[in-house]
């Protein structure tokens, strides 16, 4: 590890702890050359997931984009900034968990629907309505009625 302010190679670790996720360690260092002190992260490196659409196009998971269909789902309902990071923490880590460097992009909205039904059955309507999409209302009531039997 190279200082950032010097540019040497020698350094003590001073403090090293979990983050909060659980996911990486911060490590605080000391150079030895110039004493100043830095932070670094250490974590485990994760497989690139791609996600196949449904005409067949391939292309990274993206992070983002799981972030904002769930905003949108969730907008305008009593669902915090914290729920939806919880959310998309806890979907990532079942598409990890899956073991599979592909992956449908149905798979990627089953884990949305069933992250959102846990949190707001209006968020997960929204999101469902558009996921499944609903061409009559007889399937959105369908889908309604499924929910209360769960």
């Amino acid at each position: 590890m190279k200082c950032p302010f010097c540019g040497c190679e020698e350094d003590k670790v001073v403090d090293s702890r979990g983050t909060k996720e659980g996911r990486a360690i911060r490590r605080r260092r000391e150079c030895l050359a110039c004493n100043r002190r830095y932070t670094t992260y250490e974590e485990i490196e994760t497989v690139v997931l791609s996600v196949v659409k449904s005409d067949g196009r391939k292309e990274p998971f993206n992070r983002s984009k799981l972030i904002t269909g769930l905003y949108t789902a969730c907008k305008k309902r009593p669902v915090t900034a914290k729920q939806i990071n919880e959310m998309v923490e806890s979907i990532e880590e079942g598409l990890y968990n899956l073991g599979k460097e592909v992956i449908p992009s149905r798979t990627v909205g089953e884990f949305v629907m069933k992250a959102l039904q846990g949190v707001d059955e209006v968020a997960y309507m929204r999101f469902a309505s558009v996921y499944r999409n609903f061409n009559e209302v007889s399937e959105f009531l369908n889908e309604i009625n499924g929910l209360h039997k769960v």
